[in-house]
C-alpha cells in the first residue's frame, strides 16, 4: 500500500470521526471487546500514542518500542511511543509528538501528522487517542532507558495481512478474581505484539483495507 493511499484513508476516517459523521465500528475498541461483560474502570485517563509509519524505499514500516520490564503499567510489552496527556498539551497530537520525542528521540520535524483515529480503552484505565503520522527518513532514535528497552520497525504489510492476526488468551488475577482474557496478537519473529498495541493495529488494518474479519 502506498503512502498516498494510507494518507487518504486515514484522513477520511479522522475527518468523519472529528465531525461526528457515521463511521463503521472498528473491530476492537478496548481491552474488553473480546471478553463480554467485565468490570470497567470508573474513570478514564486521557492518553495518546503516535502510530509512526516510516516511509522507507522498500515499503512502509511501523516503528514500535519494547517497554522496560520495570514500568508501572504494560511492563515489557511492545508499544507505540506515547503516554498520558499533560495539562500543557494542547491536544492529543501534542501529547503523541511530545511523548515520541521523550521516549524514542524522534524529532517532530520528521513527522507529518495525518490524523487521529478511533479511541482505544485499556484495562489499566487509559483512553488512548492513536495519532497516525508519516515519518520520513533521516531521523535518529535515542531510547529513554527509564521507559524503553528497544526501538524497532516491522513492515506495515505484516499487520495488514490477516494471516498474521490471531486471538490468544491468558488467565489474569488471583484466587476468586481470576478470569480468562482474550486479546489480539500479531507476533513478528521474536516480538510478541499483543493487547492494546495489537488492538490498535487491528483497527488500523481495518481503516486501510476495510476488512473487519477477526483473526484466530
Amino acid at each position: 500500500m502506498t503512502v498516498d493511499e494510507i494518507v487518504r484513508r486515514v484522513r477520511e476516517r479522522s475527518a468523519r470521526l472529528a465531525s461526528g459523521l457515521p463511521v463503521a465500528d472498528p473491530p476492537v475498541d478496548s481491552d474488553f471487546s473480546l471478553n463480554g461483560v467485565v468490570p470497567l474502570p470508573d474513570k478514564w485517563r486521557p492518553a495518546a500514542v503516535l502510530v509512526p509509519l516510516v516511509d522507507r524505499p522498500q515499503g512502509v514500516t511501523v516503528l514500535l518500542t519494547q517497554r522496560t520490564a520495570d514500568m508501572p503499567s504494560h511492563a515489557g510489552q511492545v508499544a507505540f511511543p506515547g503516554g498520558r496527556r499533560q495539562d500543557s498539551d494542547a491536544d492529543a497530537v501534542a501529547t503523541a509528538l511530545r511523548e515520541t520525542e521523550e521516549e524514542v528521540g524522534v524529532d517532530r520535524r520528521f513527522v507529518s501528522v495525518v490524523g487521529a483515529v478511533d479511541l482505544y480503552r485499556t484495562g489499566t484505565g487509559f483512553e488512548i487517542t492513536p495519532v497516525v503520522g508519516i515519518v520520513r527518513e533521516g531521523f535518529t532514535t535515542q531510547a529513554d532507558p527509564r521507559e524503553v528497552a528497544d526501538v524497532f520497525e516491522v513492515p506495515l504489510a505484516h499487520f495488514l495481512d490477516q494471516k498474521n492476526h490471531r486471538i490468544d488468551s491468558r488467565t489474569l488475577g488471583e484466587g476468586d478474581q481470576q478470569r480468562q482474557r482474550r486479546y489480539y496478537a500479531m507476533p513478528y519473529g521474536e516480538r510478541y505484539i499483543w493487547g492494546a498495541t495489537a488492538g490498535m493495529l487491528k483497527n488500523l488494518q481495518f481503516i486501510l483495507t476495510g476488512d473487519k474479519k477477526n483473526g484466530g
